[in-house]
């Protein structure tokens, strides 16, 4: 941070003087401050004989060795350092793509590993163009994300997100919170290009402590069957979408109680300053809390309740005015109005209420779904983006055959005690999860599939494992597939329920195993033609006794769910 600190700070004390701001990006020479200074050494040269090397080098040190004060460096032990078998199953588990902070593992040890162990094998799972700042530093692309990060750090600057105030101002026993910075490259769903890359500074909520900074966290966001309504109800009305951002969402809402973070890496302080004695006091929801979410969304919803929308009952995500509907995901929302002046006027009015909005224009990649308009009128939703990050994930090879179905024809899963575990080079856990998102956004046809194998996400065995690689190897023949959505104006609410009576039951296996007397129940809701409200495959919580009682099941199931989408139509 270029300036002078802020030595008696106020709620109301920049950071930078106003009439003093820096005109120049803050993060100075981040590339060569935050890699270490290395020296090239010239093997081949022959020392002159009755030169001392210790007499050379104190010559070039500026203070006298007698005049030091600091303490000599310690020893640094050699005893190998391992984490425990927690710690271990943590990381290998964990998807990088929403990682720990690198600061909490050099705390515990771990920063002296090689990157193969653990955090490669943790890796594997992960998101290649999600990283923290040293492999940022070291990929080809550095200096595009430097330049992200003095972007990131001059829009918190110029919004007042903070004050820095000496440490010793901190009241005792408040704990500061450490700064990490998480870099992501941000594709086009539709081509794989890189269009921007995204530096965020974070605060690491890792570090906080319930009942202390933090209570409570949870966070709505819409639910993907209202998205698919409102789209289909767009298409047989022809009204307008579009697509908004909200610039640095959750800093744009007060921080919640007083929080300290700690001088992030790439700051330079003035001379004579030293940035262990200095610290950030948050004035706004800066990323990373881990109540940030939660305040995000209560400022936005106190803004649009003040702007005359109203919250609906049955999903908190979806607002509306008149004909004018609003839903949000995280920051992401759509607006669909039958009148494109109403929607220029909301985006508007976000403005006049201090929203820091974007206009993304017309709705065609939302939440990494692919959404292109068809010559016909039709819209096709597809996430061959994700598809191609399993397989990648799976270390699938381009030759890998497919198959004709994601899961065997008359195949009953149990638990497979007497199987080995699972031990491949993939994460189960996080391949489910992938997979689970694919299969609720966009591909109805692997409902049954990916919930038969997600049962056994606990203790994955050899079955298990087999029977997700043949759901990847579908996807290898389908990766390009998704689903129109082409209504059908003569139709309306259709249901069609179905049950597989104690299908999977097995008396060998039912005393260590008691879902195998469970029924499954699958059901489909479409409307005006387009199977895309709800679709479900499941084990139903009920044990029925004959086939007409799980029928029944199944049709109750099915029709909860319809009257949710009647009353939200309602």
């Amino acid at each position: 941070i270029n300036a002078t600190p802020v030595e008696n700070v106020t709620t109301t004390t920049p950071l930078f003087p106003r009439e003093n701001l820096p005109t120049q990006p803050v993060i100075q020479q981040i590339d060569d401050a935050l890699l270490p200074p290395t020296t090239a050494v010239d093997e081949n040269i022959t020392v002159p004989e009755g030169v001392n090397h210790e007499t050379e080098r104190q010559q070039d040190i500026p203070i006298p060795q007698q005049q030091r004060t600091e303490p000599p460096s310690l020893r640094r032990t050699t005893r190998t350092r391992k984490p425990t078998e927690a710690m271990r199953s943590y990381l290998e588990t964990r998807d990088l793509a929403f990682p720990i902070a690198f600061e909490s593992l050099a705390e515990i040890g771990l920063w002296e590993f090689e990157y193969d162990d653990p955090i490669a094998y943790m890796a594997k799972s992960g998101d290649p163009d999600t990283m923290y700042l040293d492999d940022a530093l070291k990929a080809e692309d550095r200096n595009e994300f430097i330049n992200a990060m003095q972007h990131e750090v001059a829009q918190h600057e110029e919004r007042r997100h903070w004050d820095m105030i000496p440490r010793s101002q901190v009241p005792p026993g408040t704990k500061i919170l450490p700064a990490v910075w998480s870099m992501k490259r941000k594709r086009r769903v539709a081509t794989g290009e890189v269009y921007k890359h995204k530096a965020r500074l974070n605060v690491g909520g890792h570090k906080q402590e319930y009942g202390v900074n933090f209570w409570e966290t949870y966070s709505p966001v819409v639910n993907w069957f209202t998205i698919r309504l409102f789209l289909t109800i767009a298409l047989i009305s022809g009204w307008h979408t579009r697509q908004i951002d909200f610039v640095l969402a959750f800093p744009q809402a007060d921080v919640e109680c007083d929080m300290y973070m700690a001088i992030p890496r790439g700051f330079t302080l003035p001379e004579g300053y030293n940035a262990k004695d200095y610290c950030l006091k948050l004035r706004k929801n800066v990323y990373g809390q881990k109540q940030a979410g939660r305040i995000w969304n209560k400022y936005l919803h106190n803004g649009l309740m003040e702007m005359g929308f109203e919250q609906s009952n049955i999903d908190e995500c979806l607002y509306y005015r008149g004909s004018t509907i609003f839903l949000v995901y995280v920051d992401d929302g759509i607006i669909i109005d039958s009148d494109r002046a109403r929607i220029d006027a909301l985006f508007n009015e976000f403005k006049a209420h201090n929203f820091d909005v974007t206009d993304e224009g017309d709705l065609k990649d939302y939440l990494g779904v692919d959404i292109s308009s068809q010559s016909d009128g039709s819209l096709h939703l597809s996430q061959s983006k994700l598809i191609e990050q399993i397989l990648a994930n799976m270390n699938f090879q381009p030759n890998t055959s497919s198959v004709p179905c994601p899961a065997r024809i008359g195949e009953v899963l149990t638990k497979h005690a007497d199987f080995n575990e699972h031990k491949a080079d993939w994460h189960y856990r996080s391949i489910i999860g992938k997979l689970n998102f694919l299969e609720k956004s966009t591909r109805p046809d692997l409902a049954f599939a990916v919930h038969n194998a997600a049962r056994f996400s606990i203790d994955p065995r050899e079955p298990h494992s087999d029977a997700v690689k043949r759901i990847c190897r579908y996807l290898v023949g389908t990766r390009d597939k998704g689903y129109y959505m082409r209504p059908d104006y003569n139709l309306g609410f259709e249901v069609y329920a179905d049950t597989d009576f104690a299908g999977t039951w097995n008396k060998d296996t039912a005393e260590n195993d008691p879902a195998t007397a469970q029924s499954r129940a699958g059901y489909l809701i479409r409307l005006a033609g387009c199977p895309i409200l709800w679709w479900a495959s499941c084990l139903m919580r009920e044990i029925c006794l004959s086939t007409t009682e799980a029928e029944y099941c199944c049709l109750s199931e099915a029709l909860r769910q319809v009257i949710l989408l009647m009353n939200i139509m309602n």
